[in-house]
């Protein structure tokens, strides 16, 4: 493929709701473009898109990268990292479904970009064109301008007709009426764009070609114009119409070609021949083979040595890419997905890409024994092609956690690690990170008295025990030297290693006061190892008397849904133990609930917040706290850790 001029450049994501056709529209207009010979047909087997793909299409001496994204929320890391690669998005509607989530996902993600719609299936005995432009117009108002529209005559779809062109066929009077007010509305926004063009509106004088396309042009840019246009991908209806569309009136935006290389790694791919794939969008300048940049972000140097753009699903070597494009690097090892690369070292750096973090983890347990390490290493390479997976080991329940953006996310990371690693495992719930503490205090000793033979064991320590704000707090008031001054760490340490399994149900122990006052000592038979089994003994007694008590985490959650299903997720948190803190509007249109639950009662919340909203809830959880644990359910957890 040739290398292009910026100008003759066009990084297009292709967004929408899983199934409407993304994939589809792609081939289509692959099709069109010559490359390839093939149109998708209906009997084709749909293959859902987990992750980002690359299709570039040459057509009338323009390069249009076109992103295919995934249409299920789960694998909405891919999405928002495209979009940072683009200029302008066009959001597939399948006309034979009312609106689905995924389409109003896409039309959040992209609130703030230029973008087209898509209208799809509009050749199907049960497509709904008309519902899907009276959603958008109820989103977007007079902004949505149906530019290509179809003409229907005894419930069946004849052509596509472009509001632009002259009405010189004989229409029936509503079809025509219609096509005359879509233009007047389109007028009125053109008009809108400038204010020479207003004056002019205003005046009664007709637009020429060249101001109806600078004012489309800027209308769409600014976002005061939504393009839509229909068709359908399967018999190839609308392609051209996107292609000429976009080629018309979206642009790159002001880019430098003559400044110092920049661009940002967007997009990163692990492939088990190619090895690691780093998709980059150059902001500026040039890059060619076999140079050398700094990535700003880890202050290091790297050569890129080869430069690649995708063709029919291979790599497509390039001597160099020009600010605008979208180009593939392989084997730069450090490289990761957010990162600003440079050529000078002084170069500001991009903005970081920001993802969502996981909404629910699961434990993974091995189906080998020693892969633990081999899983490891694999969730390293995973979470670097999707960073919205995060996975840790976890050493209070020794448990290893793998956390992504839903049910669905986090089994296909299952599937491909095995397919791709050949390494398995089982998923299982993860355990409450419970803790112990005290309500009361307690003042008791703790003597360990041993003779054997020969030298005996010595320590005899009394400790005062009261609750802290801190997770531990130890102090001595040790007078006359019953205690020796060099036993004294010994009797710390002793604490801390009983703080690590409490009385209750083993669990650690927290917020605990020690105040060392008194003890004996033998002159011969004392030592550090028997005043920290004392220490031991003394923090079991003082525990057992000062009215010891189960902690679960409290967590904090920040819910965002749509408003209609208020009632439903507020009545959720009280069933769930939680309590509502508060609640305020965001800038899009939704309600922001906070609230608070305990851990034990929200593992499976992004499955249930889901199903009560239709997917069209999300919510971001961290640990805020500790709190007790009501009585007959702290008493059922403290049974089954004795019983196991």
């Amino acid at each position: 493929m040739k290398v292009y001029d910026s100008n003759n450049l066009r990084n297009i994501a292709i967004l929408g709701h899983s199934g409407c056709g993304k994939t589809n529209l792609i081939e289509a207009i692959a099709y069109t473009a010559n490359l390839t010979s093939k149109i998708p047909q209906l009997s084709d087997k749909t293959n859902m898109t987990y992750s980002m793909g690359l299709v570039p299409v040459e057509y009338n001496g323009i390069k249009y990268n076109l992103l295919d994204t995934p249409g299920y929320f789960d694998f909405c890391g891919d999405v928002i990292s495209s979009l940072r690669a683009c200029a302008a998005a066009v959001i597939v509607i399948d006309a034979t479904n009312p609106i689905q989530v995924g389409t109003e996902k896409s039309l959040e993600f992209t609130e703030n970009m230029p973008k087209i719609m898509f209208i799809n299936k509009i050749d199907n005995e049960k497509a709904r064109y008309k519902d899907a432009i009276d959603m958008l117009r109820e989103k977007y108002d007079k902004k949505i301008v149906p530019m290509i529209i179809p003409e229907y005559k005894d419930k069946q779809f004849v052509k596509l007709h472009n509001i632009l062109d002259n009405l010189q066929e004989a229409y029936d009077g509503d079809f025509e009426q219609q096509v005359l007010a879509i233009k007047e509305g389109l007028m009125e926004l053109v008009a809108e764009s400038d204010d020479a063009y207003l004056d002019k509106y205003f005046s009664g004088e007709e637009f020429t070609e060249e101001e109806l396309q600078k004012g489309i042009t800027i209308g769409i840019k600014r976002g005061d114009i939504i393009p839509v246009i229909c068709g359908s991908t399967i018999n190839n209806i609308g392609t051209k119409e996107i292609l000429e569309t976009l080629e018309s009136y979206i642009y790159p935006g002001h880019i430098d070609s003559d400044a110092p290389f920049r661009g940002q790694v967007f997009k990163t791919m692990v492939d088990p021949f190619t090895g690691k794939m780093s998709y980059i969008k150059i902001i500026e300048g040039t890059l060619k083979k076999d140079m050398e940049v700094i990535d700003i972000t880890q202050d290091k140097k790297e050569k890129i040595s080869n430069i690649y753009t995708t063709l029919k699903g291979n790599l497509d070597e390039l001597e160099e890419a020009k600010a605008g494009d979208i180009v593939v690097v392989t084997k730069v090892g450090d490289l990761k997905t957010g990162d600003t690369i440079a050529a000078k070292p002084d170069a500001v750096p991009l903005d970081p890409i920001e993802l969502p973090k996981p909404q629910i983890y699961y434990a993974i347990v091995p189906k080998n024994k020693g892969d633990e390490e081999k899983i490891a290493s694999c969730l390293n390479k995973v979470s670097e092609e999707d960073p919205t997976i995060h996975w840790y080991r976890n050493p209070e329940t020794k448990q290893t956690l793998v956390g992504g953006q839903g049910e669905l996310h986090i089994n296909t990371i299952k599937k491909q690690m095995k397919e791709k690693y050949g390494v398995d495992f089982d998923l299982e719930d993860i355990k409450v990170a419970y803790r112990e503490t005290i309500k009361g205090s307690s003042d008791v000793q703790g003597k360990h008295k041993k003779q054997s033979g020969g030298r005996g064991q010595y320590g005899d320590v009394k400790i005062r025990f009261s609750r802290s704000t801190e997770d531990f707090d130890f102090s001595e008031e040790i007078f006359g030297g019953s205690v020796p001054k060099s036993y004294i760490p010994a009797v710390e340490k002793g604490l801390r290693d009983s703080m690590q399994k409490g009385i209750l149900a083993g669990y650690p122990v927290t917020n605990i006061k020690a105040v060392l006052y008194d003890g004996s000592y033998h002159d011969v038979d004392s030592s550090e190892m028997a005043f920290k089994t004392a220490a031991s003994i003394a923090f079991k007694k003082g525990m057992q008397e000062a009215k010891p008590i189960l902690l679960e985490p409290i967590m904090k959650l920040k819910i965002t849904v749509p408003e209609e299903y208020m009632g439903d997720v507020m009545g959720d948190i009280n069933k769930r133990r939680g309590k509502i803190l508060g609640m305020e509007p965001d800038d899009k249109g939704k309600q922001v609930i906070f609230a608070e639950a305990p851990q034990s009662e929200t593992f499976k919340y992004a499955i249930d917040l889901r199903a009560m909203t239709q997917g069209r809830g999300q919510f971001e959880m961290e640990i805020e706290k500790y709190e007790e644990v009501p009585g007959q359910i702290a008493k059922k957890i403290i049974e089954e850790a004795q019983n196991n």
